[in-house]
């Protein structure tokens, strides 16, 4: 705090006329009223507001400050009760307008007061104001609707829910401030006015069209809070955020308003409907405006269009600063306020629309969920939020001098010494040195996360002119191909071509003018980058069908000039990889994981998957189940991607890709049965077991093939069945109940719905239930001891042989438990070793008759199918099979494995193979399956040339005959 010594004259006269006053009117300042005579003294000091109000009228004061109410923060039930107080006064509009404005008048000293007291922290402050307004709008229009009623009759409409009339009133959105809580001291209020339904009035002397009604009203709420009068002013209402500005309709149904939005809706109007809040009028309806309006703020794909969008209101900003001469306001300068706010804001519109915790109205409650989404650092919002609380209190310190609207420093002396006084600083070099300290923390984060006009368009300067000719055609044919062969492109005439042909195309001709203007700048960087890659032209062919896939979302090519190293990225994956390439145009939305390289290229361990899915999942509403679809789908995608990354790179082998790809497989299942579980119990209730206790879940999903393998790859299908362990003549104990049977069974097809169901992102996985007991013809979901029964009396040797690669991989443990049970029961069966060779050869042969590239005949083949011709990985499959059907008996432990290659390992650790034929068939094997991942990656089917592999395939069918054509007649 400042040395009163060090105050200047000025100061210090005013001090000593208020010491004056205050011994000439002591009787208003009473022993119960919390405020010490010093402390009156320095509020009254510091404040010319607190001043002025005291000595026009001390009995109020005194009044108000009846049994130490300075004393106590303002709450809102203290609001509310003293607006009601206030409230019983009123008669007709003019005591409605008196009664509201000794209210504010009384909360504004209690807050002003307090605040330059340092009494109350920024967060009370900024609260306390809000609730004020939020209070005398609510008090104002509902008196002033049953008083307009009276008047004009009651207006109906057909409520949009129901579909039944019923009165109609108004909803009042507060935009901005008011909308987020954080009002200031002296703030204006933004609202817009909506309504549910067009209709008519009711009762009056003639029927009133409801929009006239409405209008009328909200003309008369915002005289009862702005208009000025011996008493004040409650609040200035500013309506310019409403559809259409000034020229609108005051007032707009809710139609109306939605299709606004949707047709006409502007970047900005996005940024300010991001605080948006019902503050008053039914509350329920305008919630579910709200809900109606979200899609328009937040977007489900990541939406890089608002760093532009708020970078050019900055710069609109800036040069309203730099015309004004605005440099030291501490919202609209550099460094202030509004900077924080686009950099939270900026956040909140590019991923709201996917991570629910941006969808927040009050700054503070923001900048959190930006450490925990990994957005920002932790030290970068720590800097921002001091920044914040630093600069609002200072602004409550500017407009508590005399409750007047202001962010401009002062100039005077005297106020200078008031404000840093108030904000706890020892003189005004000091404050000013600590408003320099933190607008050039945030000028920095701003300048770092939001890059200025400036920035962009000097990168446009700098741009090579080469690039820039050759992609808007300048620059002839001839010169064309020469340039673009000397900066590497392979088939120049070609690449040229093709640029001619997409800059031509009608998409890229009729789109909107903001769109082409982003693409344009665009394709010179796009080239650029694409000449320090290996075959730049095949690049170049396939990164434009991702470009051709977001002409009309082209926030996503934004994204990519924003950060050039994701286009680094783009340009190598896609090089590297068709398949990678198709992935990114389907799904634009993937570009976001190229933003960070070190994560793309080191996929998170199972736990961590679980952990991100399930954050993810925290931010969607547990009966959203579209949108946890859709957060499933992008889930998987975008893992995937990073798998493959890592494949691509060589920072993860063979193995531990199958690993990943099956992980995220089974954290995705592990959801689904959650999701649809909890769905049929909030219908049906829980399962019963006979001891009358309710199933938790007794549900399992077993994994066969790939799956159950651990050898996913990036296109493979599941492979299920599903099993539960419940009584099937029992049922669930629900309002609605059903047999357990029944219930199990849409379960089954819930989360085969949940799984294979086309989304705008696609399937999570196709699905393949043939497996199960009697395949196609069997019950959907198999009760645990009727899958016992079935695989020891009915099952097939081939049913068997799927069983050796079964796991489970989602569901209830017991149950889980349970399957494991059987599997190693039924592996372990004693088995006629021959007969059981003739019957695995007799299908692998059918197999191959019907699946592989020539039947007999594949010395004639054209090409080599690598898992179902002779020498393939099916081979090697069926022999480990057999081996494990024909041992287990003997070696139990064989069960544990469900994989090839640990099984192999097996089969050789107990000598059913050597050391080393178990060894050699592993790293054929190994061979053959990195082969195929490394053809999913090219977009290529198994087949390869005929003469491929000649060694390996030589192995296989050398083990072949050895192990199941040996002693076959």
């Amino acid at each position: 705090m400042a040395d009163e010594t060090s105050l200047p004259a000025t100061l210090a006269a005013e001090r000593s006329a208020i010491e004056q006053w205050q011994s000439e009117h002591s009787h208003w300042l009473a022993p119960d009223h919390g405020l010490s005579p010093d402390d009156a003294i320095r509020a009254m000091t510091l404040s010319p507001f607190v001043a002025e109000t005291v000595q026009r009228e001390p009995d109020a004061v005194s009044g108000w400050l009846f049994d130490r109410a300075l004393d106590e923060p303002v709450t809102p039930d203290w609001l509310r009760d003293r607006l009601g107080e206030y409230m019983a006064t009123v008669a007709d509009e003019a005591t409605l307008h008196r009664a509201l404005r000794r209210f504010r008048r009384e909360v504004m000293f209690r807050v002003i007061a307090r605040d330059v007291l340092r009494w109350s922290a920024l967060d009370e402050t900024m609260a306390a104001v809000t609730t004020l307004a939020d209070e005398a709008i609510d008090a104002a229009l509902s008196w002033l609707h049953d008083q307009a009623c009276e008047q004009w009759g009651t207006p109906w409409g057909v409520d949009p829910v129901t579909g039944e009339e019923s009165p109609q009133h108004l909803v009042v959105l507060g935009m901005g401030k008011l909308g987020g809580c954080e009002l200031n001291v002296s703030s204006d209020i933004d609202l817009i006015f909506a309504f549910p339904a067009k209709g008519e009035t009711r009762g009056g002397a003639r029927a009133l069209d409801n929009q006239q009604f409405f209008a009328r009203l909200g003309q008369r709420l915002i005289q009862a809070l702005d208009q000025m009068t011996a008493d004040g002013f409650v609040f200035r209402v500013d309506m310019r955020l409403r559809p259409y500005g000034q020229s609108g309709a005051l007032a707009l149904s809710f139609p109306a308003m939605e299709s606004y939005y949707q047709d006409q809706g502007r970047e900005w109007e996005r940024y300010a409907m991001v605080k948006a809040r019902v503050v008053a009028g039914d509350r329920r309806a305008g919630e579910r405006l709200m809900e109606s309006l979200r899609p328009f703020v937040y977007r489900k794909y990541i939406d890089f269009s608002a760093f532009e969008s708020l970078r050019a209101m900055k710069g609109m900003i800036s040069r309203q600063v730099r015309r004004k001469g605005l440099q030291s306001n501490i919202k609209l300068g550099s460094g202030g306020i509004r900077e924080i706010e686009f950099v939270v804001q900026a956040f909140q519109l590019i991923r709201g629309g996917r991570d629910r915790a941006l969808q927040q109205r009050h700054l503070l409650d923001v900048l959190p969920a930006l450490v925990e989404l990994e957005l920002l650092p932790d030290d970068v919002t720590r800097e921002l939020e001091a920044a914040y609380r630093f600069l609002r209190t200072l602004e409550h310190a500017l407009q508590g001098l005399s409750d007047r609207q202001t962010q401009e420093l002062p100039e005077d002396d005297v106020s200078q010494t008031r404000v840093a006084l108030m904000m706890g600083c020892q003189d005004w070099e000091s404050c000013l040195s600590a408003l320099a300290f933190h607008r050039d923390r945030v000028a920095h984060h701003f300048a770092n996360i939001i890059a200025s006009e400036d920035d962009d368009s000097q990168q446009g300067d700098e741009m090579d002119e080469h690039w820039q000719s050759i992609w808007l055609g300048e620059m002839d044919e001839a010169r064309a191909c020469e340039w673009l062969s000397a900066q590497g492109y392979e088939n120049a005439r070609d690449s040229y071509e093709r640029l001619s042909q997409l800059r031509q195309s009608r998409p890229v001709q009729t789109m909107q003018s903001e769109g082409q203007r982003r693409l344009y700048r665009f394709m010179p960087v796009l080239l650029d980058a694409l000449s320090r890659v290996d075959a730049p032209s095949r690049t170049l062919e396939r990164v434009l069908e991702l470009v051709e896939s977001v002409l009309r979302r082209t926030a996503y090519l934004l994204l990519l000039l924003e950060n050039p190293g994701a286009l680094r990225q783009l340009v190598w994956l896609c090089g590297e990889s068709p398949w990678i390439a198709r992935q990114l145009a389907e799904t634009p939305l993937l570009l976001d994981e190229l933003l960070n390289a070190e994560s793309l290229y080191h996929p998170p361990t199972r736990d961590e998957l679980q952990d991100d899915l399930r954050q993810q999942l925290l931010r969607v509403p547990l009966e959203d189940l579209e949108e946890q679809m859709e957060v499933l789908r992008h889930f998987k995608k975008a893992h995937v991607l990073r798998v493959a990354a890592s494949e691509l790179s060589g920072t993860l082998p063979l193995m531990k890709v199958s690993d990943y790809l099956t992980w995220i497989a089974e954290v995705a299942l592990d959801h689904v049965v959650e999701v649809a579980f909890s769905n049929l119990v909030s219908r049906h209730g829980y399962p019963r077991r006979d001891d009358g206790s309710a199933c938790d879940t007794d549900f399992a999903i077993v994994g066969y093939g790939k799956l159950g393998g651990i050898e996913l790859g990036y296109t493979s299908d599941l492979d299920l069945v599903f099993l539960h362990n419940a009584d099937p003549q029992l049922s669930t104990d629900g309002d609605r109940p059903i047999d357990n049977a029944v219930f199990y069974t849409r379960l089954g097809q819930r989360i085969v719905h949940i799984l294979s169901t086309q989304t705008p992102s696609g399937q999570l996985y196709e699905v393949d239930l043939r497996l199960r007991p009697s395949g196609n013809s069997g019950l959907l979901v198999s009760q645990v001891q009727a899958f016992e029964k079935y695989q020891n009396e009915d099952a097939w040797t081939w049913e068997h042989q799927a069983l050796a690669r079964a796991r489970g991989v989602a569901g209830c443990r017991d149950t889980l438990a349970a399957f494991e049970g059987i599997r190693r029961r039924v592996l372990c069966q004693q088995r006629d070793r021959d007969a059981l060779r003739d019957a695995v050869v007799k299908m692998r042969e059918r197999m191959r008759d019907n699946l592989g590239s020539a039947g007999d005949a594949q010395e004639l083949a054209s090409e080599f199918h690598i898992k179902q011709d002779r020498g393939g990985i099916i081979d090697v499959e069926f022999m480990a099979q057999y081996l494990m059907l024909a041992w287990c008996s003997d070696y139990p432990a064989l069960t544990r494995y469900s994989d090839n290659i640990r099984q192999l390992e097996a089969l050789g650790e107990v000598g059913v193979l050597t050391p080393d034929d178990a060894q050699r068939l592993r790293e054929v094997f190994i061979t053959l399956r990195s082969t195929i991942h490394r053809q999913a990656l090219q977009n290529r089917s198994s087949r390869v040339a005929p003469d491929a592999f000649p060694d390996e395939r030589a192995i296989i069918w050398s083990y072949w005959e050895r192990i199941m054509l040996a002693d076959r007649s």
